[in-house]
């Protein structure tokens, strides 16, 4: 069993909310619309993990015609359906437990504003659970693949970055653990695992054995 670490700082989307088909939906269909046909699949493949502002310049690149506003209007459109649609990964919550009983720091940490992470952590009752330990990359100044992130979230929560695990969905989790110094276990229940695996993570594809992973034991060990 490995050794329990010090933190273990979770990805927001894909991760404790399931938003991901929701959000590529939304970018899917408004890409579309500007000029860029786009599938969901595609939308999955090319943008996840992404923050909307490079998705807005990757897709400009491409030939969407996307006004100034473009990103403001589209995070309004994703906190409006998310409010209604959004739950939690199947699973999530017992693993939440399981690192609360075992005294197992945790925090989030996301590309995403806070107010997107609002909603969702809202909706999906996990917003007073977290309290002060979610950190936004538009608050830190430094966005995944980047490592400043999560090297702030590890600083706030007083551990040293060799001593965190991140849990993450995308390349850019992957990417930005690594630069951190920090091991990274690649949640593939959408992604790809090899996709994962390639760029150094431990991957995995359902969250009752997360625990184990994180040095815990099972799910049902209390």
């Amino acid at each position: 069993m490995p050794d329990r670490s010090g933190l273990v700082i979770f990805d927001c989307d894909g991760v404790l909310v399931d938003s991901e088909p929701i959000t590529n939906r939304i970018i899917a269909d408004e890409l579309t619309r500007h000029g860029l046909p786009t599938s969901v699949e595609e939308s999955a493949g090319l943008y996840v993990g992404g923050t909307l502002a490079g998705i807005c310049r990757e897709a400009r690149a491409r030939g969407a015609s996307l006004p100034d506003d473009w990103v403001e209007k589209t995070y309004d459109r994703y906190c409006e359906t998310l409010a209604r649609e959004v739950e939690l990964i199947d699973g999530i919550a017992a693993v939440l437990d399981r690192l609360e009983a075992a005294g197992q720091p945790y925090c989030v940490a996301s590309n995403g504003p806070r107010r997107k992470m609002d909603v969702t952590l809202g909706r999906c009752g996990l917003a007073g659970r977290l309290g002060e330990r979610v950190f936004s990359a538009h608050e830190v100044g430094s966005a995944k693949p980047a490592p400043g992130l999560f090297l702030h979230a590890a600083a706030a929560m007083g551990v040293r970055p060799a001593d965190c695990v991140v849990v993450g969905d995308s390349p850019n989790d992957v990417l930005a653990a690594r630069a951190a110094g920090m091991r990274c276990l690649g949640y593939c229940r959408d992604t790809p695992p090899a996709r994962l695996a390639a760029l150094g993570a431990e991957t995995f594809d359902d969250m009752a054995t997360l625990p184990a992973l994180l040095g815990l034991g099972a799910v049902s060990e209390v």
